[in-house]
């Protein structure tokens, strides 16, 4: 009977170990999203202007930064290629918009290597269009998987707006895409 209880704690000791090892360090890594760190596509200085640059991200992964009609918006290429646009001029705001200038990739180590699973950028938007120097900065919390990357939480201007969207970003997989 000691043994059996004995075998019992063990199992289900090994059980809470393994259970809280099997989760991946989650940690943060940063990319230029800065027009001189990214490579012009294209750009077109009439009527208000357009521009796309790709910036490199990590494991892969790259960021178009679009522009034009002085708002911005991102789309995250993946490592095969495709394309996924964010939409921030819809999803977020339609207002006269930039994105920050360094994007924040959450990552889970899994073994050596880094797996993006969410990705943070700053979106700073003129709700005003009397008063364009007016801005709010928005944290976007977008959801990288291996089927879907899309927007999923926009964090308002706080004291622990960072803290905030990390946690957001960090549960992200599992949320339904925001629509505009």
């Amino acid at each position: 009977m000691k043994t059996r209880l004995t075998t019992l704690v063990i199992s289900a000791a090994l059980g809470i170990v393994s259970s809280v090892c099997a989760a991946a360090p989650i940690d943060s890594i940063y990319t230029s999203l800065k027009t001189e760190a990214c490579k012009t596509l294209a750009a077109n200085e009439n009527e208000g202007g357009s521009y796309q640059g790709r910036c490199p991200g990590t494991a892969g992964y790259q960021l178009d930064v679009l522009e034009g009609d002085i708002r911005q918006s991102i789309t995250v290429i993946d490592p095969k290629g495709n394309e996924f646009p964010l939409n921030l001029w819809s999803t977020v705001s339609s207002g006269f918009s930039a994105v920050g200038e360094k994007a924040e990739w959450r990552v889970e180590k899994i073994a050596a290597k880094k797996r993006p699973i969410a990705l943070i950028v700053r979106f700073n938007v003129s709700g005003d269009p009397e008063h364009p120097e007016r801005t709010t900065s928005y944290l976007v919390v977008s959801k990288i998987t291996a089927n879907e990357i899309c927007v999923t939480d926009v964090v308002e201007p706080s004291s622990t707006a960072n803290q905030q969207a990390r946690v957001l970003a960090d549960s992200a997989a599992t949320k339904a895409c925001k629509t505009p």
